[in-house]
């Protein structure tokens, strides 16, 4: 018997309607002589109600207790979801986190799974029951609840399809597919058959929200199929999987973008060993991820460090360099949340010259000025001025002739 590990997102199951919708649509596949473990999120509009219950009531609401309250979001989709299938005359069984022994570490609101234990999924699989589990949560050493964070539930269904060892782990979405950029944007966006577990770890870093990235981490680690789709039809979506010889003919497969980064200038920083540890350790201790970074070189013995971290924590960021520039004795910190970052991503790239330079001769034909580089073997990432977004994103999806599917060295 295969065995399919489904998620559903918010927009899935927004809705008592759409619950039922889902319920029916896992009944197809069960139906077919499939083990069904269903990993839901809450509800369409759920966590962002219980993150304004929580500052009605204080404006820094404690870690723990936060976590406590976002996590049941996702216990109210399960328990409805078990009700509908019920109602329909099929045996299921809704597990929260901690009851799917989903094991965390102790970071409240960014925590990581380090094991599962599938033995109770297993058993009520044996009973013939659509095993549903709450995404986003699990429990840590300690026993307290806590939560992965935002897209936590992709992350959820993928660590259990490598506990159960599943066949595939489809994760259903409101769009059908992985597309070689974001369709609002450029109309000629193609949807992809297949990506790379590799290109696709770098588009949800960029800003893809297709996929949460952690969840691409396991689905690599242990080799689990996963396949992008729609709730709302049953076309094939896009598979995430090992890289392939055929994916290294595409020279670049898609362009991403993210207008979620914040820039960071500490001018003038005393050029020695040991400054660079200073300004990072409190960032880094606040769970703060820092993305890019820029040194430039020493000519009089200090130097400009830039980095670049989400917008969210751009605030936070700031006063925390702001007390070590001044304990180290930089000169000034510039902060600049008007950025966006756009980003070429291709396996194909690790075989070809002249890439970066073919994308900065594109930007600059639209005048746009590139602040700052990145680069890794598949993917140049460039800093622009955040009103350029759409433009870039638009130039570099035809130059790269992505909407007419793959063709070897574009």
């Amino acid at each position: 018997m295969t065995l399919i590990v489904q998620k559903y997102g918010g927009t899935s199951v927004g809705s008592i309607e759409k619950i039922r919708n889902v319920a029916k649509r896992v009944l197809e596949d069960y139906k077919q002589g499939n083990r069904m473990v269903v990993v839901l999120s809450a509800m369409a509009g759920q966590t962002d109600g219980l993150i304004r219950l929580a500052r009605e009531m204080c404006d820094d609401p404690d870690p723990r207790e936060l976590d406590v309250l976002m996590a049941t979001g996702e216990q109210v989709s399960v328990a409805l979801f078990a009700m509908a299938l019920k109602s329909m005359g099929y045996d299921a069984r809704s597990l929260l986190g901690f009851q799917a022994a989903i094991r965390t570490d102790q970071l409240y609101g960014k925590a990581r799974i380090q094991e599962i234990d599938a033995t109770r999924i297993l058993k009520e699989l044996e009973k013939n029951r659509i095993v549903a589990v709450a995404g986003f949560q699990g429990l840590d050493e300690k026993g307290n609840i806590t939560t992965l964070g935002r897209g936590g539930s992709d992350t959820t269904a993928v660590a259990l399809a490598a506990a159960l060892n599943a066949d595939v782990c489809e994760i259903y979405t409101d769009v059908n597919g992985v597309y070689t950029t974001d369709p609002n944007i450029c109309p000629k966006a193609r949807k992809m058959d297949a990506i790379s577990y590799d290109e696709m770890l770098e588009l949800a870093s960029l800003g893809a929200k297709v996929l949460e990235i952690r969840s691409v981490e396991f689905a690599k680690k242990f080799n689990v199929p996963i396949h992008v789709r729609s709730t709302f039809t049953r076309e094939r979506g896009t598979m995430v999987v090992a890289e392939t010889k055929d994916m290294e003919k595409v020279l670049v497969s898609g362009v991403a973008y993210n207008k979620n980064e914040a820039r960071i200038t500490v001018r003038r920083v005393p050029d020695r060993p040991g400054t660079a540890a200073q300004i990072f350790e409190p960032i880094f201790k606040a769970g703060i991820i820092v993305d890019m970074i820029v040194q430039n070189t020493s000519e009089d013995g200090s130097t400009d460090l830039t980095f670049t971290v989400p917008k969210a924590d751009f605030q936070k960021s700031l006063k925390l360099v702001s007390e070590v520039a001044g304990q180290i004795g930089a000169e000034k910190v510039l902060g600049d949340e008007n950025i966006s970052k756009v980003s070429i991503v291709g396996v194909g790239m690790r075989n070809h010259a002249g890439v970066a330079q073919r994308m900065f001769h594109i930007l600059a034909k639209e005048n746009i000025n590139i602040i700052m580089i990145s680069t890794s073997e598949i993917k140049i990432s460039c800093v622009i001025e955040d009103k350029y977004t759409e433009l870039a994103v638009r130039v570099l999806h035809e130059a790269f002739e992505l909407e007419n599917g793959p063709t070897e060295d574009r």
